[in-house]
């Protein structure tokens, strides 16, 4: 099954005009085959596996006659797993300044490693492309309406990667493999981590927290080790595209909550792998925190692929009141409030509407469509 990425007119974009292009994201949603695809459309390319041994023996050491060797007359150079090799920063560097005209796409699994070795080198030399599992969006565009609505709650439960919606029917098989293959493979090979079995317990107590705020020290006497330790895993996870955080909105009132966070999983079926817990919507206690996992999300893939410069996050005051996502743009400030039941009542906190003035819209199964996607785009 190949899904048209949103991001691929927008990369093709940017090609031959004088920057390397990086596409970045979790393993295995498809920045392989995105990038093949775009560089078969073009013609003849030549690809490097980070992950070959004589590629990497290649590409270590930085020598200008081998690669020129190496690249021949080809315009067009696709580097995949760069992460993998340990100079390819200044392989790169020497690449785009001594080999005009050629086009470099690269491909990296995880920020750990790769965004220190590419950032100074790179600086002014690079175009970069965050991709995610697939989006609502993208899922939307390659079905119809009805299909999509009629996998909603399929698609919480078992989330969006590309392998997952190609193998209906051997979903949670498919999550277990990948979360056991790649979830920690990063954090563990890249890091130097100690002590994995606190990795793996943390992830574990994080997915059981989803949709409540975070406490670092809490965390901490759980899981027997101090806070700067829970804090650099963390650091470590969200760099390999496990989680992500969202940090709380304040403006220094003092009955509002400003020290923890709430943190997320970037893909709802990896969050679900991870604790083993597939029962269906309407038999799970989770399905509130699940479903604002779903549609922060979603509506995070939209930003990010529409480049839309907008600050996120979430408020709660001490007494309670709480407000499931905030977004700030230009001084204006835009809540929503996101829940399963569409019969839910919708209302902002009283405690919030005296300290702010925001837009606010509810969010739920039937209206969240317009909230991820371009509708207009898609015949809405």
């Amino acid at each position: 099954m190949e899904i048209n990425r949103i991001h691929s007119q927008t990369i093709q974009q940017q090609w031959f005009k004088g920057r390397i292009i990086l596409v970045t994201g979790p393993r295995r949603v498809g920045k392989s085959t995105l990038i093949h695809h775009l560089c078969k459309q073009y013609g003849a390319y030549l690809f490097l596996d980070g992950d070959d041994p004589t590629v990497r023996n290649t590409l270590d050491t930085p020598n200008f006659e081998q690669i020129r060797l190496l690249v021949g007359s080809n315009k067009l150079v696709f580097i995949d797993e760069a992460q993998r090799i340990k100079n390819i920063g200044l392989t790169l560097k020497m690449i785009h300044d001594r080999m005009h005209g050629v086009q470099v796409m690269v491909s990296g699994s995880s920020a750990l490693d790769l965004g220190d070795k590419l950032q100074e080198s790179l600086t002014g030399r690079k175009w970069e492309y965050h991709l995610y599992p697939v989006s609502w969006e993208e899922w939307y565009r390659h079905n119809d309406y009805l299909t999509v609505s009629q996998q909603l709650e399929s698609r919480v439960l078992y989330g969006m990667y590309p392998e997952v919606l190609s193998n209906p029917g051997a979903e949670e098989q498919i999550l277990k493999e990948l979360t056991k293959s790649y979830l920690y493979k990063d954090v563990l090979a890249l890091s130097g981590i100690k002590k994995p079995d606190i990795l793996e317990k943390l992830v574990t107590a994080l997915a059981f927290q989803i949709g409540n705020e975070v406490s670092y020290n809490e965390l901490s006497q759980l899981l027997g080790v101090d806070k700067n330790t829970i804090a650099v895993y963390i650091e470590l996870l969200e760099k390999a595209f496990v989680v992500y955080r969202l940090n709380p909105y304040s403006q220094n009132q003092r009955n509002e909550i400003k020290t923890h966070r709430k943190i997320y999983f970037y893909d709802t079926g990896v969050r679900n792998a991870v604790i083993n817990h597939f029962n269906p919507i309407a038999l799970r206690n989770d399905k509130g925190a699940l479903w604002e996992n779903f549609v922060i999300n979603e509506r995070m893939k939209f930003l990010a692929y529409r480049q839309k410069n907008i600050q996120t996050y979430f408020w709660r005051a001490g007494q309670g009141g709480e407000v499931d996502l905030l977004e700030h743009q230009n001084g204006q400030l835009h809540a929503y409030e996101i829940k399963w039941n569409k019969s839910a009542k919708f209302k902002l906190p009283v405690a919030f509407t005296k300290l702010y003035e925001a837009a606010f819209s509810g969010i739920h199964t039937d209206n969240f469509l317009p909230f991820v996607a371009e509708t207009k785009d898609l015949g809405g």
